[in-house]
């Protein structure tokens, strides 16, 4: 193959793997993106929730708003509005809610539709008489699009009474006790049966009856504020899952280099063909299958880089240059492991083939990486400093080429020399060793033999073997008698 082949194809292994890692960065941004989003959500809607309270305890409480009877009206109206611009900043949007605070026929407006709550336990009639009352005052309120907001739990019970047929109530309900009653469903078909408000004119709020009461509503709005900080982690959570590398994307990142490195072997097979003198019209049968065969080998590697490169990348966190580098020597270790099995090269030879493989592609890496980093687009930058980075090395290696195997060569006489030097010197110093032992050996037996007179006579020499003073050493009578007596 020629060194523009080898180019090419070096360039077609790392666009592969730089593609794989612009995917892998997308999917990186947008978590990044989605979770700084998501901090100013959180922050919005517990803002909404503070601003609630602030406003309730200022303007409400403090002022005493409607009396003792009327307070919790005004108190829902206002956690009406924090609650609904929380939930909705949580998810990203916009403030819905908007509190009139006029005391008008309207009490609240959420995206241009007009509500009027009623929170009003009183006569039983779960807020439905204070409705009416409030038609009469403003007929057209329902006409023109208006809405009547009231307690969740009143809601539920309107809604589940108003489907029930008379037989089932009849059987179902009693006329006492503690749940809803008969009496319950038959105002509730009374006031649907004069037409006037249509079930589909009521709305739930998001709050019920008791929790906007005075002793309540600080409870109520900060058990809101940690439900907001859970739908927050949900929502972080999600957007972890779904930055995750997935199967459909592995499986288009394999089709995808399958595809380009079929491509790439085609056209190098034609090229080659072109080479040798053959023009196009004249390619044979043979030829075709050749080249067909040469492109369904580069789509079944391109398969593999992709897949491999993909799953190195996600989940070794190998960065993408690194991981096409592990597979390109990988495939090029294996084609000179091929060529050992058939004979073709010696063992020598194997390991000085595959150490150049992995030294070329281990450029091409740090090439690609490189430039990358330098130009910031996305496939261009990595091609580019491939580019660079091979020919430099192929300039570097081909001119000092001579040197390095002329540098080698004496380093190898060197080395050659300077092991035949130590290895005498270390024989004279093993001789040596071995005689100062058979000597040191020998007095020592003498001083330590059976016969007493013997190992006197060894004692004093091998004291004087170990340096001790003629002068000091018991080697005669005298110097006995003096050394015990004295």
């Amino acid at each position: 193959m020629s060194e523009a082949a080898k180019l090419g194809k070096s360039n077609q292994e790392q666009a592969v793997a730089a593609w794989v890692n612009y995917l892998n960065q997308l999917r990186l941004d947008n978590l990044l993106s989605a979770l700084h989003r998501q901090d100013r959500n959180l922050e919005d809607a517990l803002a909404s929730v503070g601003e609630a309270i602030r406003k309730i305890d200022l303007e409400v409480v403090a002022a005493n708003r409607g009396g003792l009877k009327g307070m919790h009206g005004f108190i829902a109206e206002v956690a009406e509005v924090g609650v609904g611009n929380a939930r909705s900043h949580i998810r990203g949007g916009d403030a819905v809610y908007q509190w009139v605070n006029d005391n008008g026929p309207v009490d609240l407006m959420r995206n241009g539709v007009e509500i009027q709550q009623k929170f009003v336990a009183a006569g039983g009639r779960f807020g439905l008489g204070a409705i009416t009352e409030h038609l009469r005052k403003y007929p057209d309120f329902v006409a023109s699009g208006g809405k009547y907001q009231i307690p969740r739990d009143h809601f539920e019970v309107i809604q589940k009474l108003h489907a029930l047929p008379r037989e089932e109530a009849g059987t179902l309900l009693t006329r006492g006790g503690d749940g809803p009653s008969f009496t319950d469903w038959e105002r509730i078909q009374a006031f649907f049966g004069e037409g006037s408000v249509g079930i589909e004119s009521l709305e739930p709020s998001h709050l019920t009856y008791s929790e906007v009461q005075k002793g309540a509503y600080d409870a109520t709005l900060e058990t809101e504020a940690d439900s907001l900080r859970s739908t927050d982690q949900s929502l972080r959570d999600a957007a972890y899952q779904q930055s995750r590398p997935t199967l459909a994307e592995g499986a288009k990142a394999t089709l995808a280099a399958a595809a380009i490195e079929s491509g790439t072997a085609l056209v190098l097979a034609v090229v080659d063909k072109r080479r040798a003198g053959k023009q196009l019209k004249e390619f044979t049968v043979e030829d075709w299958t050749d080249i067909a065969g040469e492109a369904h080998l580069g789509a079944a590697k391109g398969g593999i880089r992709g897949a491999s490169i993909y799953m190195l990348t996600n989940v070794t966190a190998t960065p993408a240059a690194v991981a096409s580098s592990i597979v390109t020597a990988a495939f090029g270790v294996a084609e000179q492991a091929n060529k050992l099995r058939r004979g073709e090269i010696d063992e020598l030879e194997f390991i000085e083939n595959a150490e150049l493989v992995c030294l070329e592609t281990a450029v091409s890496a740090l090439s690609s990486f490189v430039g990358q980093a330098l130009i910031p687009v996305p496939v261009l930058g990595a091609v580019i400093g491939n580019t660079v980075g091979i020919i430099m090395y192929k300039a570097v290696s081909a001119s000092l080429s001579k040197r390095e195997a002329s540098l080698i060569v004496q380093y190898l006489d060197e080395q050659r020399a300077l092991d035949e030097q130590l290895a005498a010197r270390y024989q004279e110093l093993v001789d040596k060793l071995e005689a100062s032992m058979s000597d040191y050996l020998g007095v020592l037996e003498r001083a330590f033999s059976p016969d007493v007179e013997v190992a006197l006579l060894g004692s004093v020499e091998l004291a004087l073997e170990l340096g001790v003073a003629s002068d000091e050493v018991l080697d005669s009578d005298e110097k006995v008698l003096a050394y015990f007596l004295d």
